[in-house]
C-alpha cells in the first residue's frame, strides 16, 4: 500500500469517528432540550460548546482538505518531474551509445591497419637495406669498371705506341734492304 493511500484511509477513518461523536453530542442535546430550565442553560452552554467544537472540527476538516489537496498536487508534480528525469536519462544513454559504437568501430579499423602496416614497414626497411647494399655493390663495381677502363685505355695506348714503334722499325728495315 502506498503512503498516499494510507494517509487517505486514515483521514477517512478520522472523519467517520468525528461524525459519530457529533451525532452522539446532538442526540444527547435533544434529550435534554425537553427537560427543566436549569438544564436549558446547561444545554445552551453545551450547544455553544458543541457549536464551537463543530466549527473547530469544520476548520480542521477544511485544513485537512487543503493539505490533502496540496499533497496530491505535490505528488503529481513529483511524478511528472520523475517522468521527465527518466526521459532525460533515456536520452542521455541514447546519445552516448552511438558515439561509443562509432568510436569502437574506428578503433578496430585503426588496430587492423596498424597490424597491416607493421609487416609493410618491416618489408620497406628490408628493401631499403637491400637497396643500399645493392647500390653500394653497384657503386663499387662502377668504380672497378672505371679503373679497368682507365687501365684498358692505358694498355691500348701503350700497345699502339709499341706497334707504331715496331712498324717504324720494320719500315726502316725494309728501306735498308732496298
Amino acid at each position: 500500500m502506498t503512503p498516499q493511500r494510507q494517509i487517505v484511509e486514515q483521514q477517512q477513518q478520522q472523519q467517520q469517528h468525528q461524525q459519530l461523536q457529533m451525532q452522539r453530542a446532538r442526540n444527547s442535546g435533544f434529550l435534554s432540550f425537553n427537560e427543566s430550565p436549569i438544564k436549558d442553560e446547561n444545554d445552551e452552554v453545551s450547544r455553544s460548546a458543541l457549536a464551537a467544537f463543530m466549527s473547530k472540527e469544520e476548520e480542521i476538516e477544511r485544513r485537512k482538505a487543503e493539505v490533502k489537496e496540496k499533497v496530491k498536487n505535490q505528488l503529481g508534480r513529483v511524478e511528472e518531474a520523475s517522468k521527465r528525469l527518466a526521459d532525460i536519462l533515456d536520452e542521455l544513454e541514447a546519445l552516448t551509445d552511438p558515439m561509443r559504437k562509432e568510436v569502437g568501430i574506428v578503433r578496430k579499423k585503426i588496430d587492423i591497419i596498424n597490424r597491416e602496416l607493421k609487416p609493410l614497414g618491416l618489408g620497406c626497411q628490408k628493401k631499403e637495406r637491400e637497396y643500399r647494399e645493392v647500390l653500394e655493390a653497384f657503386n663499387e663495381k662502377s668504380k672497378e669498371k672505371a679503373q679497368l677502363v682507365a687501365k684498358l685505355m692505358e694498355l691500348v695506348s701503350e700497345s699502339e705506341t709499341l706497334r707504331m714503334k715496331k712498324l717504324e722499325e720494320l719500315s726502316k728495315n725494309i728501306e735498308s734492304l732496298r
